[in-house]
């Protein structure tokens, strides 16, 4: 008979894994879909390849042309006038009509609003630094985006059979219209500004502008890019230009989360969905879709580029490098295509700039879908679940403002348990049916102790515990509904960003570990954080008091489980020690609040009114389901089948 069962058991693993490899070979389709991307990623090293091909040769020229420079301005007879000729005439091979632009004086000036002061270089026309003003890093110095030595945003397109190259040129700044001298900018209260950088050429009617409009309580900037009279100019056979827009994220939090999500996202409208980079490791993704926009995300902020319309393409790039900068993150970088009309006289490509915190109601006041970069599951069922309890602690945050946010914490923990207390109640309601009938289900045991007498057991406790109304799905059920709960808060108080920095008890940020215990690292952990060592004590107390009411003896195969449960909670304080110690706060009042669930729970449940209800059951005529009716009939043929095969 082992033999047997182990046959089967052999032939059932060997089905479940050709089916496995069945379902999950690649159909036709979709191996030449993969074929089609392998060929888009070739297409497009190719031609990232010829591009610097180009560089490299236009570098090359302009090196032997400023040599030939520096040797004819050795030659003591020239002409200074000859000199300045000859160098304008390397700059114009050079640079073409943006020749003029190319020489000149780096400035930066600073645009302030409620949220932001945002600094602009007259070197690129672009953002030079981006402190937000609300926020301050772990260790209270001010949040600046990204480091502003290393950040790159360059505009490259083809013009006169040379790439340009913006981050190369001075821009001359332009305010609401007007030249601008430089000097600092505030925002006004109830008003906006546009500020417009521009790259000139020898020609007043041909020019580049990088137009930014700024409000006064927004962190979502304009960002349009005009050509104006560049028909002539620019390249017909290149329909696009394209965007490089490389920073090096600096370290804002005392600690990482490993579900923060901390990488390149990007929403496709082709499919509309919000995907990523892999965040654990080194990695970069080339995209031939249509996306509308594209984010450097750390836990808590992000610098998002929005299309107005659609990007074409986008080569997006996340790695870790060596710098010398001790707050250096990690480096992230992306390549852009920006569709223009090569045909027409001018060209307006309208976008937007995010610089800001990663703030649930705010992202999706935009209508963007940025909100979805925040890690708050994969699963639907989880995130439908967040958004409920977002909805919650948005209504209680002006209590955390006013008073504390562990308040709020422990006022939403009693509204969660209390909504589930119907569901524990059923729940112990079926444990204690269940102690109610141990001597009989002891007694069952005791008279069908052989294994071919397996099913008549199962058969007679199953008919016991519906003559007692109970089932065992009644016991296990309401612990599973309360499942994705626990997993959807697991992922909610690490993405919160309303409990950063804020203070509660010994704990003075809420959004990260509260050490009370520091040490050399050991085992992967150099402290000890006092609420995660309080959950694990609580969690500890409460496997202890369940396992009380379990009853192992009666079958010994689940002994090892009693163990496993004491040492599920060490485990876990090994995980939740460098988590959010706000997540740890909640799970322990869980422990606390279910505590004193269960003393409620023994004074509402008589078990001396239990037993006299289940005797009162029996005596009744006991309907069967459908369900009840079809596991009987097939106990009984398996059961005529083990006769026959004893006969044989």
């Amino acid at each position: 008979m082992n033999n047997k069962n182990t046959l089967i058991g052999f032939i059932l693993i060997a089905a479940i894994l050709f089916g496995w490899m069945y379902f999950m070979t690649p159909s036709k389709e979709q191996l030449a879909e993969q074929q089609r991307i392998q060929d888009s990623i070739r297409r497009a090293r190719m031609e990232e390849m010829a591009m610097d091909s180009l560089r490299q040769m236009q570098k090359q020229q302009q090196t032997a042309a400023l040599a030939q420079l520096a040797d004819s301005m050795a030659v003591a007879d020239k002409d200074s006038t000859t000199i300045a000729q000859q160098k304008q005439a390397i700059m114009r091979d050079k640079y073409g009509v943006f020749a003029n632009a190319s020489e000149g004086q780096e400035q930066t000036f600073t645009v302030e609003n409620k949220l932001q002061r945002l600094t602009f270089s007259t070197k690129g026309g672009f953002l030079k630094q981006v402190e937000l003003k609300d926020y301050k890093t772990y260790d209270s110095l001010p949040l600046v985006s990204f480091d502003p030595e290393t950040a790159l945003f360059d505009l490259s397109f083809f013009a006169q059979n040379r790439i340009v190259n913006t981050s190369q040129f001075y821009f001359q700044p332009y305010l609401n219209g007007q030249p601008y001298s430089g000097g600092d900018i505030t925002v006004r209260e109830g008003d906006s500004l546009v500020l417009t950088m521009r790259l000139a050429t020898d020609d007043a009617n041909k020019h580049m502008d990088f137009v930014y409009t700024i409000h006064d309580d927004n962190y979502m900037l304009g960002f349009d890019i005009l050509t104006v009279g560049l028909k002539d100019l620019l390249a017909t056979n290149a329909n696009y230009m394209t965007i490089d827009w490389d920073v090096d994220l600096m370290k804002q939090e005392k600690s990482a989360d490993r579900f923060a999500g901390e990488t390149v996202y990007y929403r496709s409208l082709t499919d509309r969905d919000v995907d990523h980079l892999n965040e654990q490791k080194d990695s970069e993704q080339i995209v031939h879709t249509k996306l509308k926009w594209i984010s450097f995300k750390q836990r808590f902020f992000c610098n998002v580029i929005v299309a107005k319309d659609s990007f074409e393409n986008a080569k997006m790039a996340v790695q870790t490098r060596k710098s010398s900068n001790p707050r250096y993150f990690k480096s992230m970088s992306a390549n852009i295509e920006v569709p223009i009309n090569v045909n027409a006289e001018n060209n307006h490509v309208p976008m937007q700039l995010y610089f800001g915190p990663n703030h649930f109601k705010t992202l999706r006041s935009y209508g963007l879908g940025l909100q979805d970069q925040i890690n708050l599951g994969s699963f639907f069922l989880i995130r439908w679940i967040n958004y409920g309890v977002i909805k919650v602690f948005n209504w209680l945050q002006p209590l955390g403002e006013k008073w504390n946010y562990g308040i709020v914490i422990l006022i939403l923990t009693i509204l969660i348990k209390t909504l589930l207390f119907p569901l524990a109640f059923k729940s112990y309601k079926s444990s204690a049916i269940t102690r109610v009938l141990k001597p009989e289900m002891e007694a069952i045991n005791a008279k069908y102790p052989k294994e071919e007498d397996a099913m008549k057991k199962q058969q007679a406790i199953m008919n016991l515990q519906r003559q007692a109304g109970a089932s065992p799905a009644s016991g296990c059920l309401p612990a599973l509904l309360q499942f994705p709960i626990l997993i959807a808060i697991f992922r909610f108080f690490p993405a919160s960003i309303e409990l950063r920095q804020q203070p509660f008890l010994w704990a003075d940020d809420l959004s990260t570990y509260d050490a009370i215990v520091t040490f050399p690292k050991f085992l992967g952990m150099d402290h000890l954080s006092l609420f995660t060592i309080l959950m694990t004590i609580t969690t500890l107390i409460y496997t202890w008091v369940n396992n009380k009411q379990m009853d192992y003896s009666s079958n010994p195969q689940m002994k090892p489980m009693k163990w496993m449960m004491y040492l599920m909670p060490i485990m876990f304080f090994a995980i939740f020690n460098n988590y959010s110690s706000g997540l740890s706060y909640y799970y322990m009042l869980v422990n606390i609040i279910t505590f004193i669930q269960m003393f409620i729970f023994r004074r509402m449940i008589d078990e001396d009114k239990v037993r006299a209800t289940i005797e009162e059951n029996k005596k009744k005529p006991q309907k069967k389901s459908n369900f009840q009716k079809r596991l009987e009939e097939a106990q009984k043929q398996q059961a005529k089948l083990q006769q026959q095969q004893k006969r044989r």
